[in-house]
């Protein structure tokens, strides 16, 4: 539950590389500063970017999955060193809007989610669909950055 109507306790942010990401894991890290909130950065292993061969071999999917979390790690890394005091990290598998709504956000029990408009992956970052079906579905409010 949020401390007043302008605060949030748990701002969930995620990341995949892009611009827009960017620019939302910035907004995240100074809203988490000014109202001494808990971060939570997550990125979602999609499966669709793998072929057949790949997502049937548990060292590639455990790979992958261990090289997010590895790049995860940076962005807590410079969380903690521009001042956000507690940075939690919580990755998944699967299509990113869908995942972050069912999954993310209940396990974290995150108060505000912060997003790009846009996404860096494949045809999606032309309409922005994964921001418009959190945007519709999210039980949080959301934070749309361009």
């Amino acid at each position: 539950m949020s401390k007043d109507k302008n605060t949030f306790n748990r701002v969930l942010v995620g990341v995949d590389d892009s611009a827009d990401a960017q620019l939302a894991f910035r907004y995240a890290m100074r809203r988490c500063i000014k109202d001494d909130s808990t971060m939570i950065i997550t990125s979602i292993l999609e499966n669709d970017e793998m072929n057949v061969y790949q997502a049937l071999t548990k060292d590639y999917v455990h790979g992958e999955r261990k090289e997010l979390e590895e790049h995860i790690k940076e962005y807590r890394q410079v969380a903690l060193d521009a001042g956000v005091k507690r940075v939690e990290m919580f990755v998944a598998e699967g299509d990113p809007g869908e995942t972050i709504v069912k999954e993310v956000v209940p396990a974290t029990e995150a108060d505000l989610l912060v997003i790009g408009s846009l996404s860096k992956k494949g045809i999606r970052k032309y309409f922005g669909s994964q921001a418009a079906y959190m945007a519709k579905y999210s039980p949080i409010s959301i934070m749309i950055v361009r």
